[in-house]
């Protein structure tokens, strides 16, 4: 396994304060300083280190981005067919990993920041084409072609108002649950065709 370098030691404590202070003050809110205050280091460092809060989100989405990716990857190579496959889709956008307060709500002011942000729209594009393609090539095998749209549209809709009500704190579901219900609302869709 290779050693981390003391850069990407130091990336990951900031791109972790940068969370928190994005999770309680918001992305308009936050300054620098208060980032790197939570990180116990100056804003300079993060200045170093990213050159500006817009760097700092975008490697911040990036890393969830990437927690993402391995959650999905993880229960896909445990599925065997394509129903099998879709719920692990929908079942790791609520992975234990990714599915908390904090990263709900950074990922939330991703979304809002992402129109007037180059980079941050580009991520931004390339996730949200990725989750519906990964989406539709299950249910190409699983729903008549009429309804596929709707059913991927339905999906999607749900896993983002789910983390838009886990990001304003109102009666936020474990992550568990989160699982559980959007993995039942995807049978019925399912089992409705």
């Amino acid at each position: 396994m290779r050693r981390k370098r003391i850069r990407d030691i130091r990336n990951d404590e900031l791109v972790a304060a940068a969370i928190r202070s994005l999770h309680q003050r918001g992305f308009g809110s936050v300054t620098m300083a208060e980032i790197a205050g939570e990180a116990g280091a100056s804003a300079a460092s993060i200045n170093y280190y990213f050159g500006s809060k817009d760097r700092l989100m975008e490697e911040t989405m990036r890393r969830l981005l990437s927690i993402l990716h391995t959650a999905l990857l993880t229960r896909l190579a445990e599925a065997r067919t394509p129903r099998q496959r879709l719920l692990a889709i929908v079942e790791a956008n609520f992975d234990d990993t990714l599915f908390t307060p904090a990263q709900c709500s950074v990922w939330v002011q991703f979304w809002a920041n992402a129109p007037y942000t180059n980079s941050l729209s580009r991520l931004h594009r390339i996730n949200r084409a990725r989750v519906a393609s990964n989406i539709r090539r299950e249910l190409r095998q699983l729903v008549p072609e009429q309804g596929q749209n709707r059913v991927q549209t339905t999906i999607q809709a749900y896993m983002d108002g789910i983390w838009i009500e886990a990001a304003q704190g109102d009666t936020v579901p474990d992550a568990a649950s989160a699982r559980a219900d959007a993995r039942a609302l995807t049978e019925l869709l399912l089992d409705r065709r």
